[in-house]
């Protein structure tokens, strides 16, 4: 979709949309994280305002494992990935920790398997029936991870007839979804300090994982077919940061600007960068501040682009795109630094943008200067990104409520809604229906 904007007496041509406010899903179909668009958007559907375990649950089947990814849709197929831990004793649990380096006093936050089974299953979308599961690897000795993260945090993306799964420093599989045979897989060493939690992208013929680790941080574009490495780009230098604080964990998305460039736009601590798909080329850099381990995906409109800056001390800052070189001191439109999100997305609709901090406040600013037009507390806790359909948001809590909003310059919350476990994963909407996964099972939700 082409689009334009009113400057100086004049219509624009902007260029193409990729993460427009209008995504369409013809096909019934969602490939990557928070959609075809990847920005939580979904017109021409509906799905219910209120539903519970008992109202408007077509189905609802029992998942292995524990897995924070979501789920993605083609050809009336679910695919997820989970991980099957071999659970340790308290006792194997400090000892491997210990053997691992971790200090005493970080082990409380952390959690850490004896051994990890990832697994892809898919299931039937019409009566949620399990299909197959197909096992991927198994990682004797994994790394300790957050405890609010799981070994399989990362959303595939579908492309064509194929899959890719990735896990960090626990390999990407490329997986024919017709044989459910591995067409390749690579593994890419990382210190992901908490676990992994950037999804791939692909773009044209190009796989991209971001790689951004506490011993090394680096973009590399994969030959989606083949696996073999086109291009790896290290990430700018950081100033005066320790490893910790120079992890990250955002998936990137894809624009078009309005000079027509195509823009690979990859957030990490410190630096947000645009780079040339196809190259790996550097385009444009900004130094965001000391923001680092950031999760939310940008989102994208009129040669904006929306982010946060992850943890320390979240912000959400505006910046064009249609810059070169390191445009930190030229192309910030805005920031805000009230109630901003370190987990969940943002979700930009009709001028307005929609973020939820992660302890349950839900925001609305004005995408022209960052005005905040509202804050209302919705309550709980928040990893999973909100989603619009049928001209309302949802948005997903970690104690399984469902809030639903009304999006406009006033706040209005029309239903909450709960469902058994924690809903950690963003959800996909195909068809008229929900897919949600939650921490234990995944639903089919429709009238």
């Amino acid at each position: 979709m082409l689009c334009f904007r009113w400057v100086s007496g004049a219509w624009v041509l902007m260029g193409l949309c990729l993460m427009a406010s209008e995504s369409v899903l013809a096909d019934g179909s969602w490939p990557q994280f928070r959609g075809a668009s990847g920005d939580g958007i979904v017109a021409g559907q509906s799905v219910p305002v209120e539903f519970s375990e008992n109202q408007h649950v077509t189905w609802k089947t029992p998942l292995p494992g524990r897995a924070w990814s979501s789920p993605v849709i083609a050809d009336d197929v679910i695919w997820v990935t989970s991980a099957v831990e071999r659970t340790a004793t308290d006792e194997e649990r400090v000892a491997m920790m210990r053997e691992s380096g971790i200090e005493d006093k970080k082990m409380k936050q952390l959690a850490i398997a004896k051994a990890i089974e990832l697994k892809l299953i898919s299931l039937d979308l019409k009566s949620g029936d399990v299909l197959s599961t197909i096992p991927l690897a198994t990682i004797e000795k994994p790394d300790a991870i957050h405890s609010l993260n799981s070994y399989a945090s990362p959303t595939p993306v579908i492309d064509g007839g194929f899959l890719y799964c990735h896990f960090g420093t626990y390999g990407t599989y490329c997986v024919n979804r017709k044989s459910g045979e591995i067409a390749w897989q690579r593994r890419f060493p990382l210190e992901h300090g908490v676990g992994p939690g950037s999804s791939p992208v692909v773009d044209g013929d190009v796989l991209v994982l971001i790689q951004d680790g506490m011993d090394q941080q680096y973009v590399i574009g994969l030959n989606k077919k083949s696996g073999e490495t086109i291009w790896e780009t290290p990430r700018p230098e950081f100033k005066d940061a320790t490893p910790d604080t120079s992890k990250s964990y955002c998936t990137p998305i894809v624009i078009n600007d309005s000079a027509g460039r195509h823009q690979l736009i990859c957030m990490g601590a410190q630096w947000m960068v645009a780079y040339e798909s196809k190259t790996g080329k550097e385009i444009w850099r900004l130094y965001h501040g000391k923001g680092f381990s950031v999760v939310p995906r940008p989102v994208f409109h009129d040669d904006v682009v929306f982010f946060s800056t992850g943890f320390g001390k979240p912000q959400l800052w505006a910046v064009r795109v249609d810059g070169s070189g390191d445009v930190t001191d030229s192309h910030v439109e805005w920031t805000s630094t009230s109630g901003i999100p370190a987990r969940p997305s943002p979700l930009l609709h009709d001028g307005l943008l929609y973020v939820v901090s992660d302890n349950g406040v839900a925001s609305c600013f004005d995408i022209e200067d960052g005005e905040m037009l509202w804050k209302e507390r919705i309550g709980g806790d928040y990893s999973a990104s909100p989603t619009l359909v049928g001209g309302l948001i949802y948005f997903g809590s970690h104690d399984g409520k469902v809030t639903v909003m009304k999006p406009g310059r006033e706040a209005n919350i029309v239903a909450v809604n709960e469902v058994d476990g924690k809903i950690m994963a963003s959800p996909a909407i195909v068809d008229d229906a929900m897919i949600l996964r939650t921490d234990s099972a995944i639903y089919r939700i429709e009238e």
